[in-house]
């Protein structure tokens, strides 16, 4: 980091996690993620009451075995892997600062942007590490910028689903794993799911989570047949967007394929939906069903071409805001 103050910081922003794999910690999380109204619509007064009363009592115990099982001698995957690629990305633009920063959880984003500002720093790239824009997610972070920002010049970066960079970044890890393990029978593009109410009121995820798809898939030059799209990750009862992941695993096991390469190129970092729920949860599911194999590819995480693609990412919008 110089050693006076920079004048630009850029904030990558990633969604949170428990500050430990244990009851307690994952109460106090979900507790802040889903009250969070982009989150869950539900109205205040009718959800508070179910989330405290039943769904913490219930989930937090399962969700904290669930993380138990994947956590690193320095804490959460998605915390690790966000601090890292900060660091990545830091080395890669040496004259700013850059930070990482959570929306739900630690370290804070509002207190990242108030420690900025008394540092005597000015202008902000906030950069959620959502590729794919949506309500639900960037917006929400948009939320918090809109209230700590006061005083501050922000570039606000609200997707980069075909970014050119990033794109080469996550194809180039697909081809690299497959030239070291084999290619599989069928390439599994697997994203979060969002309910498909969401998505007829206007938010755009599907329309950027399919661009994304397709051009990683002519970066790879990949056949149409060859690979699918799915959604994974479904909450509460209302429908969701689809194919479901888990369902998509099940027709291609019943169709005799018999390995799987699944990818989440929705997410930045490897977290409790790529490590747990796929390559553990819908592994199994793959097996049960009569599948062989599911490898999962791992998210790009601190890959230098990662860092690369967000530090220029960064530098653009910076640029073009002068």
């Amino acid at each position: 980091m110089p050693a006076t103050t920079p004048a630009t910081a850029l904030l990558l922003v990633n969604l949170g996690t428990p500050e430990a794999p244990t009851a307690p910690a994952v109460r106090r999380y979900l507790a802040e993620f889903l009250s969070d109204r982009r989150v869950v619509q539900i109205p205040w007064l009718l959800w508070q009451p179910l989330l405290r009363g039943v769904i913490l009592p219930l989930r937090g115990p399962k969700a904290a075995e669930k993380y138990a099982s994947i956590w690193m001698p320095e804490g959460s995957p998605l915390a690790v892997y966000t601090r890292r690629l900060a660091e990545a990305v830091q080395a890669a633009l040496p004259d700013w600062r850059v930070q990482d920063a959570m929306r739900y959880g630690r370290p804070a984003l509002a207190e990242r942007l108030r420690a900025l500002r008394a540092d005597g720093i000015r202008r902000v790239v906030v950069l959620p590490l959502y590729p794919q824009y949506s309500t639900t997610t960037t917006e929400s972070v948009r939320d918090v910028v809109a209230r700590e920002a006061v005083g501050l010049d922000v570039q606000f970066i609200e997707d980069y689903s075909v970014d050119p960079g990033w794109v080469a970044a996550v194809a180039t890890s697909i081809r690299q794993w497959r030239e070291r393990h084999g290619a599989g029978d069928h390439l599994l593009f697997s994203y979060h799911g969002l309910p498909q109410r969401v998505a007829r009121n206007g938010d755009p995820y599907p329309q950027r989570c399919e661009a994304s798809t397709r051009a990683i898939v002519q970066a790879l030059g990949l056949r149409d047949d060859e690979w699918t799209l799915t959604y994974q990750s479904r909450f509460g009862k209302e429908r969701w967007l689809e194919p479901a992941t888990d369902r998509t695993l099940q027709s291609l096991a019943a169709r005799g394929v018999q390995r799987v390469d699944v990818v989440c190129p929705g997410f930045a970092v490897d977290c409790l939906e790529t490590l747990e729920e796929i390559a553990m949860q819908n592994a199994e599911l793959f097996h049960e069903a009569g599948g062989g194999e599911l490898r999962y590819v791992p998210c790009l995480n601190d890959d230098a071409l990662h860092a690369d693609a967000l530090a220029s990412l960064a530098q653009r919008v910076a640029g073009a805001g002068t």
